[in-house]
């Protein structure tokens, strides 16, 4: 069994992206034990997917003495990789500091962080700006593995949750939306307006969820709308995703993990660019988006984006047939 070290402390899109990466290097080569060095409040996430066998909680909040304990116990291990998916100062001290006979990082890595490694990854081809994940992938290559994905991100049942109110609504899973971000210019402000033509035009369920309570103040039939937003935690996220039919969401770290998990996807994005931060891969059988003209969500308004949905409805089912069809 070989030895692992993923360092990726944050934030939850760079995480998720990160287990994609790592469940397909495992998928090809089962014989890593996976060890990865994450933030207190993204722990709850990276414990429970089922290609990583432990964690090492990085606190924030010890400043330096928390930061040398944490590499205390981290040099207690002897890795035969450890690789820097982030690439920033942090993270550069964190692998220089390991028992690793391989130190892998970044060929982006920002703030010195790149003076701390042994080896650097090759770019994706071409040299243009690339998705995430298609960086993150070319530490598979760095020990002989493909960089290719492998599959929907798994998690272990790891709590007993009471999902009732995500039951089905006419024979139809749930809409779950997150309408909130920690951009003010990455926040749409039409979820409401949509939630009430979703609910009005199709008969669907929606479920609004988020760490930060958002009121709606649309009404609703009796079961039709549930708001779960301000009473979400990272525990139940991804038991909430699994029972969506589909996840309408901002650009934001949970539309990356519904995505990972193979649910389907409406992202919505404003300035941010899709084909660099939205679900990957973005012309999947399960991932669609709608850009806000010239970049401006206030410009976007609800009854475009309903009407994109109803069009990706009768595209997505052809797209999956597709996707499933023998080569």
């Amino acid at each position: 069994m070989r030895e692992l070290l993923i360092i990726q402390p944050s934030s939850l899109g760079d995480i998720v992206h990160g287990l994609q990466v790592t469940a397909s290097l495992k998928a090809q080569q089962p014989g890593w034990r996976v060890s990865w060095i994450v933030r207190d409040v993204f722990a709850p996430l990276v414990r429970s997917s089922t290609v990583v066998d432990q964690i090492f909680v990085f606190r924030r909040q010890g400043g330096v003495r928390g930061f040398f304990q944490l590499m205390r116990e981290v040099r207690q291990r002897k890795f035969d990789v450890a690789m820097d998916f982030q690439g920033l100062l942090r993270s550069g001290l964190m692998i220089k500091w390991t028992h690793a006979a391989r130190k892998i990082g970044r060929p982006d890595a920002r703030e010195g962080a790149s003076l701390f490694y042994e080896e650097t990854i090759t770019a994706p081809q071409g040299g243009a700006p690339a998705h995430p994940i298609e960086l993150l992938l070319q530490f598979c290559a760095a020990v002989g593995a493909k960089p290719e994905l492998d599959g929907p991100l798994e998690f272990r049942d790891h709590a007993k949750l009471n999902l009732g109110f995500m039951e089905s609504r006419q024979s139809l899973r749930p809409i779950l939306m997150f309408p909130d971000s920690r951009r003010f210019d990455k926040k749409w402000n039409g979820f409401a307006q949509l939630s009430s033509l979703l609910v009005r035009e199709t008969g669907r369920k929606i479920v609004w969820a988020g760490s930060h309570y958002l009121p709606c103040k649309e009404a609703f039939p009796d079961g039709a709308f549930v708001n779960l937003t301000g009473n979400t935690s990272l525990t139940s996220l991804t038991a909430l995703i699994s029972q969506a039919d589909w996840v309408i969401s901002n650009d934001s770290g949970p539309l990356q993990l519904a995505a990972a998990m193979g649910v389907k996807t409406l992202g919505i994005f404003g300035p941010t660019d899709p084909r660099l931060s939205g679900p990957y891969p973005l012309n999947g059988p399960t991932n669609f988006v709608i850009q806000a003209p010239v970049g401006d969500l206030k410009l976007l308004p609800a009854k475009d984006v309903f009407a994109r949905f109803k069009r990706v409805l009768e595209v997505a089912p052809a797209r999956a047939a597709a996707a499933t069809r023998p080569n």
